[in-house]
């Protein structure tokens, strides 16, 4: 089966696969390892991140006398805790970073596939 060129105003030239062609795509053992690859990362990082949000509010809710104890002059645990936050976002973000450079090259040998298969340049 070939791709169906498009051509844009622009020149650019796209190549649509069929539905079809999809379902074979999706069925390809290493885009489907990608793909639980990907999930296997992205799920436990996101309910992680939610459940760290979500921790402040509910200890400001729950233990407000821990939250609200200084450490340093005027800053207390909840403020120390909500700035926590800003580093453990940077860190996931990292963390998808190192990880993504392995999806991006399983994704660039599945494309590249693809491409032979269904005759796109």
């Amino acid at each position: 089966m070939e791709a169906r060129p498009r051509v844009e105003a622009s020149g650019v030239e796209h190549h649509h696969l069929t539905p079809g062609d999809w379902s074979k795509v999706a069925n390809e053992p290493r885009f489907r390892s990608l793909i639980a690859d990907k999930r296997r990362f992205i799920v436990p990082a996101t309910v992680f991140f939610l459940a760290y949000f979500l921790a402040l509010p509910v200890l400001v809710g729950f233990a407000p006398a821990t939250m609200e104890r200084a450490v340093w002059g005027p800053v207390t645990v909840a403020n120390l805790f909500a700035l926590s936050q800003f580093a453990m976002a940077w860190i996931l973000l990292a963390l998808y970073l190192w990880r993504a450079r392995g999806y991006d090259a399983t994704e660039r040998a599945v494309t590249e596939d693809v491409r032979k298969e269904f005759g796109a340049p």
